[in-house]
């Protein structure tokens, strides 16, 4: 009889474990950002016991003085690791705790309420997904991640979880002091022509890559306003226009 009540034990006990696996497998939907909002709290209580060497990291293509206010920008978190099954939760939050923006799904990645989490294991460890910056000033944000290296038995234990976070200002420009200007040809190969609005006689251009780092900048005049990008490499970067009281920004694609 014990035997027999044993054996209905292990039957109801196999689809509620299949369901915890599955379930973690695509995403949790908790809160194990390892953020301030989520109270510091990661994937740690139940996956633990592994080293697989993991470095996670997260980078964004906001310019490095600031986000603009409603405005998409692209977020990656890259993980360095001998696992081959590994997963993520990540959030963002303001300095009073409190989640801010929206965010879209990537590929491998799926968005559960105001976080972002993976959609199925990755062997890479990497994902890329965007975040729309909230439309009044929220002030500074910080992106909190949590990832898992797994072994991939399919339990919890043997596993490594380390978080890592990075922050960016909030440039917060007001319409009176938005800079609106005239690029073309966008895209480019060898330059670029600048056509600056009436009343603006000089400005700083600069060039920002996807990660946020400057990689060229000018000054520029309404006589001089054509720029050399054949030097920089292929790809999407932040155009970014600065006069003495006004700032715009455009996207500028470099053939």
């Amino acid at each position: 009889m014990k035997k027999h009540y044993f054996l209905k034990f292990l039957l109801l006990l196999i689809p509620v474990s299949a369901f915890l696996l599955m379930s973690s497998a695509s995403g949790r939907d908790g809160n194990t950002t390892g953020s301030p909002g989520d109270g510091g709290n990661t994937c740690t209580q139940c996956h633990s016991g592994g080293n697989f060497g993991l470095t996670p990291s997260i980078t964004t293509n906001i310019p490095v003085d600031g986000y603009e206010l409603n405005k998409t920008y692209t977020i990656n978190v890259n993980s360095t690791s001998s696992s081959s099954k590994l997963g993520f939760q990540l959030t963002a939050e303001n300095n009073s705790k409190s989640k801010i923006g929206s965010f879209t799904e990537g590929s491998g990645s799926r968005v559960s309420g105001q976080r972002i989490t993976q959609l199925s294991p990755s062997s890479s460890g990497n994902w890329s997904f965007t975040w729309t910056s909230p439309a009044t000033n929220e002030g500074e944000v910080t992106f909190y991640t949590a990832v898992n290296a797994t072994n991939g038995d399919g339990m919890t234990s043997g596993d490594q979880v380390v978080t890592a976070s990075t922050s960016a200002q909030v440039l917060g420009i007001s319409e009176a002091k938005r800079l609106k200007f005239d690029v073309f040809p966008n895209p480019a190969t060898e330059s670029l022509t600048i056509q600056l609005p009436s009343g603006s006689e000089k400005a700083t251009v600069q060039f920002y890559d996807y990660v946020g780092r400057l990689a060229l900048s000018k000054t520029i005049s309404t006589v001089d306003n054509n720029i050399d990008v054949y030097s920089l490499s292929k790809g999407v970067y932040i155009l970014k226009v600065l006069t003495d009281d006004k700032i715009g920004s455009q996207k500028f694609i470099k053939k």
